[in-house]
């Protein structure tokens, strides 16, 4: 080996080494403490490049946010432009209207939105309007669906129970919470009927990506949004990664029902830190009022709304859904086929803008039934995978951007073969 080459090889590690004496676990987000360990230099489209000069094929992006592809230059070219002006203003200015229109049609169904940074302070928002409205405290929620990092909604299972899933994290915090199992409309009517005058929301991820990619039964929304309006409940759907990654109108578009209000981030603004709160007049007007607060010094950047502006310009002009649909459908099959010719008992399930991976073949409706699946297996797989170039989570969720065409397919399939070929997922 040439010494270019060992000093590339080299670098990842003292960058790593470097990190871990000022960076707690060397990373800056916990998600990514049992990720690969190798850094990346840059970005483009479907690709990574390491600072060892290593090339990896990614259907992890970011955890979702690079829905068109790695610096897309349609979204940097307006940010940089309108940046040039400013970045902060403590003020209004024309494009966060643009951004805030354009958002309100795509979606179709909400009257207002509210910009902020993180999908975690969106749900914040969401659950204190929910209960500014109604005058109510409790929330009911769901095993298995993400709603942020913060206090009141971390949850794991212990014990068969909902916990806190962090040290220092108060169980108190967690008391106005109800979890019940997804995809069961009869345990959440029982819940409501008995308890209606203390519930002020429903909150769940229309489509349960963040945990197995695990779709609403047929019928199930429309019941979930029928009891609400019965019981008098605001409908909250957490469009975090499932928004704009579905169509334009998301989950709600996607599955036909329309919450209250819904919280939207990662593929709104083409890579860039943003969130929203968007819903009904007769609720966001409480903002606007000055009854509930929300606040923040970043919101409505000038960066943020020239992002939000500039993809949702590329969505609705240039619709990449139907390529997005095409290229997940053949990857999905094409995994399939692979994994059963190396007798493989791989289960590939969920969308093609994102399905997810695991072993097993029981019927998964629900978290618990995700269980069932081998998930740790596909988890050691995974890290074979990034070995062989595919960027890819031990999660099993993998994501598709408008990016993935055909010479991605066939580089994605060449490495997923050599993979097993080698022993991966054995």
């Amino acid at each position: 080996m040439s010494n270019d080459s060992t000093r590339l090889l080299a670098r990842s590690a003292e960058l790593r080494r470097r990190a871990l004496l000022r960076v707690p676990g060397g990373v800056h987000s916990n998600v990514r403490l049992a990720g690969a360990q190798d850094f990346i230099d840059r970005a483009k489209g479907a690709w990574l490049y390491s600072v060892d000069g290593r090339e990896y094929l990614d259907y992890l992006l970011g955890q979702g946010p690079n829905f068109l592809g790695h610096a897309p230059d349609e979204v940097l070219d307006a940010v940089f432009q309108a940046c040039r002006n400013g970045v902060i203003y403590g003020g209004q200015h024309e494009l966060e209207v643009e951004a805030a229109e354009l958002v309100c049609e795509a979606v179709g169904w909400a009257d207002m939105v509210r910009f902020g940074v993180s999908g975690t302070e969106a749900v914040q928002g969401a659950l204190r309007l929910a209960r500014a409205a109604t005058g109510r405290t409790k929330v009911v929620r769901f095993e298995g669906h993400y709603h942020g990092w913060l206090d009141n909604v971390l949850t794991q299972k212990v014990d068969g129970r909902w916990r806190v899933a962090s040290a220092g994290q108060l169980a108190s915090h967690l008391d106005d919470f109800i979890v019940l199992p997804w995809n069961d409309p009869d345990q959440l009517a029982a819940v409501l009927t008995e308890g209606a005058d203390q519930i002020a929301a429903v909150i769940m991820e229309p489509v349960m990506i963040n945990a197995g990619v695990i779709e609403p039964l047929p019928g199930y929304l429309e019941r979930v949004r029928e009891l609400c309006d019965r019981h008098g409940v605001v409908l909250i759907f957490d469009e975090v990664i499932s928004g704009f990654r579905l169509g334009l109108g998301g989950g709600a578009g996607h599955y036909g029902v329309q919450p209250d209000l819904a919280t939207y981030g990662k593929a709104i603004a083409g890579g860039f830190p943003v969130a929203a709160l968007a819903g009904r007049a007769n609720l966001m007007d409480r903002l606007g009022t000055g009854e509930v607060n929300h606040s923040g010094t970043f919101n409505g950047s000038v960066m943020a709304m020239a992002a939000v502006k500039a993809t949702l310009t590329v969505l609705t002009e240039d619709p990449p859904y139907e390529r997005i649909q095409k290229h997940g459908n053949a990857l999905v099959a094409a995994i399939r086929d692979i994994a059963l010719e190396h007798s493989l008992p791989l289960r590939v399930a969920g969308l093609p803008q994102a399905f997810h991976v695991s072993f097993g073949d029981a019927e998964v409706t629900d978290y618990r039934s995700l269980q069932k699946l081998d998930l740790a297996r596909y988890e050691r797989m995974a890290k074979r995978l990034v070995e062989h170039g595919l960027w890819v989570a031990g999660r099993g969720v993998w994501y598709v951007s408008a990016s993935h065409g055909d010479e991605e397919l066939g580089a994605a399939l060449t490495r997923f073969e050599e993979a097993l070929a080698e022993g991966a997922g054995r």
